[in-house]
């Protein structure tokens, strides 16, 4: 794996503070570890057979009948540290994923060197930062929802990246700043197709202020490749005829994916706000998310309310392909096909309640109403034309819990 030049001459420099660091620490060997674990046992339903519901990322999820497989999860974290200078992390789930399977994974594996009390940087497999809550992602009990916006979320399905980072932390007045930088590649299953996001760099910027307000804005970009299905040769299939345009627009390789946010945690107020927009030049589709999430403490129980929407800005796709004989209809159809599946707009309405019984336990209940934009297929999974212009309830109750 290469990575940027910026960020490796970065790393490098950091790299030689860290073993100035080590050197002048050495006799201080003050080895520890911890372990922690987190899950969720969650169960949800909808209201339609015409397309089924998960989360972002995964293979197959849940329709009328219901299941455990969308929300259940488990996770377990190991926190090593050999001195004040180095320290390890690694965190592993078994979540329904991209295969459709639960075979465990591991979600988070590298060392970090603390350079100075302001300055650390890491090297190996971590999160990427590219939402609000994107460092407890998978851990629900420290979200309000049940699951995290999927118009919003949904939008990048890939978790994590392997690559290195540099992480810069001042403070100004009483604001608390920090500053990411980071580069490498992700690897991952989505939705039963193998994607590789490479030449990934992004950068992130978090302030936090008094009364527990946290903005954040960032940005980063790569180039993505498919493995097949979904296109299945289309491309190549496609070159071979007068509509070999329509070919080259479904295969670019740019991708890039910016947001900004808010969120206020202050004494019985809870909310969050973010927007997202994805840009690229295949067929996956450009567009823009957003939610709005309020709630209100009320003793041990906090009723919340969430609005959110992601809408398509460009399907980065013109099928000029004419349907004047019944070869033309099929190969049209076949391009519609494909948008079909990747044109995830819609927008939503969520309530629920979340009730902490426990320190470490919590009960939630969210009822999701979401509306299916005309000739989109939403973001639900294996949906037919019959899904469009449909509103779906989606019903989940969860028990979250870390120990």
């Amino acid at each position: 794996m290469k990575l940027n030049p910026l960020l490796a001459a970065l790393l490098t420099g950091a790299g030689a503070l860290a073993s100035g660091a080590a050197h002048a620490g050495a006799t201080s060997w003050d080895p520890s570890w911890a372990f922690s674990g987190f899950g969720t046992i969650g169960y949800t339903r909808t209201s339609t057979d015409e397309g089924q519901f998960a989360n972002p990322g995964q293979y197959g999820g849940v329709k009328k009948d219901g299941g455990f497989t969308t929300d259940t999860l488990l996770g377990a974290q190991v926190n090593a540290k050999a001195n004040d200078v180095f320290s390890a992390t690694v965190q592993g789930i078994a979540v329904r994923n991209g295969k459709g399977t639960y075979q465990p994974q591991l979600e988070w594996a590298f060392v970090k060197a603390q350079v100075t009390p302001e300055l650390s940087l890491r090297a190996g497999r971590m999160g990427t930062p590219f939402f609000m809550v994107s460092d407890y992602r998978h851990v629900n009990y420290s979200n309000l929802w049940v699951r995290p916006p999927v118009d919003v979320y949904g939008q990048v399905p890939v978790s994590h990246f392997d690559g290195g980072d540099l992480t810069y932390r001042t403070s100004i007045g009483s604001a608390n700043i920090t500053a990411q930088i980071y580069d490498g590649q992700s690897k991952a299953w989505v939705t039963g197709t193998h994607i590789v996001v490479g030449d990934q760099m992004g950068i992130t910027v978090s302030a936090e202020f008094d009364y527990g307000i946290t903005l954040r804005a960032g940005t980063s970009k790569g180039k993505i490749t498919f493995g097949d299905p979904p296109l299945n040769g289309l491309p190549a299939m496609l070159s071979q005829t007068p509509f070999a345009s329509v070919g080259s627009q479904l295969v670019g390789d740019h991708v890039s994916f910016s947001g900004v946010g808010a969120s206020i945690d202050h004494e019985n107020y809870v909310g969050n706000v973010e927007y997202t927009v994805r840009r690229s030049n295949n067929f996956v589709p450009d567009t823009t998310g957003w939610e709005v999430t309020g709630g209100y403490r009320i003793g041990k129980f906090t009723p919340f309310l969430t609005v959110s929407k992601v809408k398509i800005d460009d399907t980065n796709v013109v099928n000029n392909i004419p349907t004047a004989t019944q070869q033309l209809a099929m190969l049209h159809g076949i391009v519609d096909g494909v948008l079909f599946g990747t044109s995830d707009s819609e927008h939503s309405e969520a309530v629920g309640l979340r009730w902490d019984v426990h320190q470490n336990i919590a009960l939630k209940a969210q009822f999701d109403r979401i509306h299916v934009t005309p000739g989109s297929s939403g973001t639900f999974q294996k949906a037919t034309a019959a899904l469009s212009q449909k509103a779906v309830n989606v019903f989940a109750v969860s028990c979250d819990f870390v120990f």
